[in-house]
């Protein structure tokens, strides 16, 4: 991640929901309105995201830097400096009523659940998540919607300039992943703490292990401020435990959505998903607990409804949720995730999963989607097509035969890309890896497909069935016809070709001009046509990568753009 991200990170950085009427307070506070803006030769947004982009660290110094990453410690400590270069201190983020959330699945979701409720309450609401999808405005929210692209390129050139008059030498930081050495983690004083589900994820930062991801994660525990987590292995949540015990954090155990809903009307929520149930679950326990200590002036004890037992944890309280709390869970939105889009034959059903045990919560998504649907009336066949990518740290392969079980016809694989030139895109340029780097990892992830597919079309007939990853036995779709093992895959340059080759000029809202020459020229590709061209549905699978599937948004919903 680049400097110029780090710093706009800490001078916007609002992760917070505030009362009614501090919002202002806090502006004045940050004197932002005092300003005078400066004056540049071109004010659009586009250009101030491509300055921006220019200040990316590149692929060669960001492998440097990873090989001589030295005490993390001092990274946040880097961060107070590019705070006060920025025009803020740490203090003035102390008068902020901040809820600090971190994981590795769901951390997102539970924002977006947590912020949608307390603007139901008639509460003003600033919200920031990362990565974006399709404009980098995404990243900040007031009320629930991105600045808007005069705003954030207003005091994008505002901190520019600040920071360019007190340039000096500072060490990259880290960022984005959520804990004990994030950015994010120069909060001080937040009013409550969450976290959600951990799996393995970023293992070159965080550790090779559940348990020290943890560690990591835990890391955002303030002594005094309370804390939830949802169910996390014994493991991992011991170590949140001890964690919280050594700086007198109390730690509570989120109770089920079943629990809440005990005596009342189901919670109906807007994100679609068995797994978004713990999300909301600990959503709920956050803005609980944020509007009791607001109403107790920032103090207010957690009543748990079960104390703690040995290593276990005191269960958090058991309430009935609010009119305010069931209309915020039913209206939240968060694009990319369980995300559908029906488009005449075409259904796209997109979802950021990338990390086993969210691939694992993607699949039975899915497979429960496709159970429930309406069959075609045509007469040709369904299809099922997976577009896939992944990048980083993570084990595509691992990624790919959990999606096994769904029973893809085609699988295609392309980069993060939209065009093959991204010139005009800066919302989508990536300066952190080379294009021969991604287009081989594609080439990769097709390898590892294709195996999957000759060990599935010869399995070993002396050993026992693997388990099903995907869920019960109850979810398994009509077996299809088997496919040989090279014959259903493909990799192509770009998002936009890929959407091109699935869609067939089928999908109403997505048609690109003229297909790019040689579209069809491989032989799968070619026949593959066909079968999409008279097939009367096609279901497809956006995952892998967040940024994957912003790629695809942007192509799709060209109203996200605007």
């Amino acid at each position: 991640m680049s400097r110029a991200r780090n710093h706009l990170r800490a001078a916007l950085f609002l992760a917070a929901a505030s009362a009614r009427g501090v919002t202002t307070q806090v502006a004045a506070q940050r004197g932002l309105s005092a300003w005078p803006v400066p004056q540049e030769p071109s004010m659009e947004y586009q250009d101030a995201v491509r300055m921006l982009n220019t200040l990316q660290t590149n692929a060669g110094y960001l492998e440097q830097v990873k090989r001589q990453r030295g005490d993390p410690q001092t990274q946040l400590e880097a961060m107070e400096l590019y705070l006060a270069r920025s025009g803020l201190q740490v203090e003035d983020l102390d008068r902020l009523n901040i809820i600090h959330v971190t994981g590795t699945k769901g951390k997102g979701s539970t924002c977006a659940f947590t912020e949608c409720i307390l603007r139901s309450y008639g509460l003003k609401t600033g919200f920031f998540s990362s990565p974006h999808l399709v404009q980098v405005r995404e990243r900040i929210r007031i009320n629930g919607q991105p600045i808007s692209p005069e705003l954030f390129t207003k005091y994008f050139w505002r901190l520019y300039h600040r920071l360019e008059e007190t340039k000096v030498d500072l060490a990259v930081v880290e960022v984005g992943i959520g804990g004990a050495y994030d950015c994010t983690n120069i909060i001080r004083k937040p009013v409550v703490c969450g976290v959600s589900s951990l799996g393995i994820d970023h293992t070159s930062l965080l550790g090779d292990t559940v348990e020290k991801i943890a560690w990591q994660k835990g890391g955002i525990f303030k002594q005094g401020v309370p804390a939830f987590t949802v169910l996390q292995p014994e493991g991992p949540l011991a170590v949140l435990r001890d964690r919280a015990q050594q700086i007198s954090c109390p730690l509570y155990l989120c109770p089920t959505l079943e629990a809440l809903e005990e005596g009342g009307p189901p919670l109906a929520l807007g994100l679609d998903g068995e797994h978004q149930r713990s999300n909301a679950a600990l959503a709920l326990q956050l803005a609980h607990c944020w509007l009791q200590r607001q109403d107790h002036h920032g103090a207010g004890e957690v009543k748990a409804s079960r104390p703690g037992l040995l290593w276990q944890l005191p269960l958090a309280p058991v309430f009935q949720p609010t009119s305010h709390m069931r209309l915020g869970l039913r209206n939240t939105e968060w694009l990319g995730r369980t995300q559908v889009l029906r488009r005449g034959p075409l259904t796209w059903y997109l979802d950021g999963a990338h990390t086993p045990s969210s691939v694992q919560a993607c699949v039975r998504w899915f497979r429960q989607a496709l159970q429930g649907r309406e069959r075609p009336s045509g007469s040709g066949p369904e299809v099922r097509v997976l577009l896939f990518n992944a990048t980083g740290d993570r084990d595509p392969a691992a990624l790919l035969k959990l999606l096994q079980p769904c029973q893809f016809d085609y699988a295609v694989f392309c980069p993060n890309l939209t065009e093959v030139s991204s010139t005009g895109n800066a919302d989508q340029q990536n300066f952190t890896v080379t294009l021969d780097q991604v287009l081989l990892r594609c080439l990769e992830h097709q390898q590892h497909w294709n195996h999957l597919d000759e060990e599935q079309a010869s399995p070993d007939l002396w050993s026992a069935p693997s388990p099903e990853p995907a869920g019960p036995t109850s979810l398994l779709l009509a077996p299809h016809p088997p496919h040989t093992c090279s014959a259903s895959s493909l990799v192509f340059s770009c998002i936009s070709h890929a959407l091109q080759w699935i869609s067939q000029g089928r999908d109403p809202v997505f048609q690109p001009p003229t297909p790019p020459k040689g579209l069809l020229t491989h032989p799968v590709a070619h026949s593959g046509a066909s079968v999409l061209h008279e097939a009367a549905a096609i279901h497809v699978l956006v995952t892998g990568s967040l940024h994957l599937v912003g790629g695809v948004l942007k192509l799709l919903e060209p109203a996200l753009s605007q």
